[in-house]
């Protein structure tokens, strides 16, 4: 469990490196049947912005939790990329999609713990 919570740390630390805005770590380990144990979702203000985000969570859990994505997906439009950690998901955002998707609000089960902003 641990070595989870390392690389939620390490996922935060690369989203605030970026100026990644309005993190929400989603607690999933009490709900029944799902895809892993934690969400993270954050957002950027812009698709370069969204890029930049990913490319610091992946070199920050690289070097500090020695923890590569297994998969990531939708960086291509930038609006959403999904970044598959197995045990963590991390959502990166455009602020517009973020709002029409409201995992936050989809996952109402789920203990949410909201990290405030870095300015």
């Amino acid at each position: 469990m641990n070595e989870t919570k390392e690389l939620i740390e390490k996922i935060t630390e690369g989203i605030q490196g970026k100026k990644g805005k309005n993190i929400v770590i989603a607690d999933l380990t009490r709900i029944g049947d799902t895809i892993c144990k934690y969400f993270v979702i954050c957002q950027g203000n812009s698709l370069s912005q969204v890029g930049a985000i990913v490319e610091s969570i992946k070199e920050h859990t690289c070097k500090g939790a020695n923890s590569k994505p297994i998969a990531i997906d939708g960086l291509r439009n930038a609006e959403w990329v999904a970044m598959d950690y197995a045990d963590v998901l991390v959502h990166v955002f455009l602020p517009d999609v973020r709002t029409y998707y409201n995992l936050e609000h989809l996952w109402a089960d789920a203990k949410l713990m909201t990290i405030p902003d870095i300015d």
